[in-house]
């Protein structure tokens, strides 16, 4: 039986943890994992990604204000607000998704073996030009295909659903793609890319897999490692937690995956967290399968606005996930908030959907119940991935009262 606490139901601070029943800390990483995530995978990532003009690791920031104010002893949080200039980690993701399909592609296209620094290097912008890459977004993920199919110099094609901001909107049209808004949620966003693709032989760049699409997206899971190895590498000791925020689970199955590769049984705890309106990780776990969830998953989490989860996430996070919070956006706002103006703690600038795996410690720090389920305590060396900085500027300003440049030059 899977443990299950609700605290605070129809308040701003509620929240539902849920235990994973198939949760296995001391499993080995499997021979069907390896095939998703890998050693070699993440090296040819790094490799790459590294030489890409712009590159270089984001902050890993200390963060003993907040540690303490959550009874832990450390809390680290990895700040990709200033990824490559496009505030988000998903340009590990999305644009190295779109190099190794244009490797593949013009590989086939000349007859012999295309390189990814030759993808880099624009080596057959004729050929490149043939080819055009699509996906559906909630706003980070189209960004970095489109700057990825810019930069590589293919064309681009990005759906978007019907609660996309504008803001999203342009930001991804100034990279050159075309934008489609089409009706219905994230989920309907995706089958949408997938019928045009079909009709018109275009390349589906997706950030979530499903029967039939694995490749892409295990590209893309395996260009997230790269932020979860820069985290890791510059601890000095193992992290006892990491709270990761869920869409379809691809960024946290990559930081999971890694994690087990790098401690084994001496992995850390790893926590998901959902937003309270698209729980879609929530529910599998309490299913002890993966189970939707529908309606119009209205959250002002919106990169995180998801109701199925990815298969490949799933094969990795159903038994190296150890439980799962589901979270109000009020309690995203408080901790974008908390971080623009703390007390003695550096200030960030964090979108608010960066900011749920943060929320999620928060949440809990308080329980005891919940502390004791997922052995939290003044010992407990946390780690959390901010995702995104304010990705859409007008509404950051607008949650926290003040502008993301107020916030990093302490004047906020």
């Amino acid at each position: 039986m899977n443990t299950s606490i609700t605290r605070g139901a129809g308040t701003d601070a509620a929240f539902t943890l849920v235990m994973n029943p198939l949760a296995e800390r001391g499993a080995a990483w499997s021979d069907a994992q390896n095939a998703i995530l890998s050693e070699d995978g993440l090296a040819l990532a790094r490799e790459t990604i590294s030489g890409w003009p712009g590159y270089a690791p984001t902050p890993l920031v200390a963060l003993p204000g907040l540690a303490a104010q959550t009874g832990v002893a450390q809390l680290h949080y990895k700040d990709e607000g200033g990824r490559f200039g496009l505030g988000s980690f998903k340009a590990l993701g999305g644009a190295y998704a779109v190099a190794r399909l244009l490797a593949k592609q013009l590989s086939g296209a000349l007859g012999r073996e295309v390189t990814l620094d030759e993808v880099t290097n624009k080596a057959f912008p004729e050929e490149a030009a043939k080819i055009t890459v699509c996906c559906a977004t909630d706003g980070n993920h189209g960004r970095s295909v489109a700057w990825g199919a810019q930069n590589f110099g293919c064309n681009c094609v990005i759906f978007i659903h019907a609660t996309v901001s504008e803001a999203r909107k342009t930001a991804i049209e100034a990279y050159g793609a075309q934008v489609r808004r089409c009706e219905g949620n994230y989920d309907d966003s995706v089958r949408e890319a997938q019928r045009m693709a079909t009709e018109n032989g275009w390349f589906v760049v997706s950030d979530t897999s499903y029967e039939g699409y694995m490749e892409i997206p295990r590209d893309v899971m395996q260009g997230y490692e790269v932020m979860a190895a820069e985290a890791f590498d510059a601890l000095n000791a193992a992290p006892t937690h990491i709270f990761l925020q869920t869409g379809v689970g691809g960024m946290a199955a990559a930081v999971a995956g890694l994690a087990v590769r790098r401690w084994g049984a001496a992995r850390p705890v790893i926590v998901l967290c959902d937003p309270d309106q698209s729980a879609c990780w929530l529910e599998s776990y309490r299913a002890g399968a993966p189970t939707a969830v529908t309606g119009d998953l209205d959250t002002l989490m919106a990169g995180l606005a998801c109701g199925e989860v990815s298969a490949l996430a799933w094969e990795v996070l159903r038994v190296h996930g150890d439980a799962v919070i589901a979270l109000t956006d009020a309690a995203a706002i408080s901790a974008m908030r908390l971080l623009a103006r703390p007390e003695t703690d550096t200030p960030i600038a964090a979108g608010e959907s960066a900011v749920a795996g943060l929320a999620g410690l928060i949440a809990v720090s308080g329980d005891e119940d919940a502390r004791a389920a997922l052995g939290l305590d003044g010992t407990s060396r946390v780690v959390v991935f901010g995702t995104e900085g304010d990705t859409d500027a007008a509404l950051y300003e607008e949650l926290v009262g003040a502008t993301a440049e107020a916030v990093r030059s302490g004047s906020a």
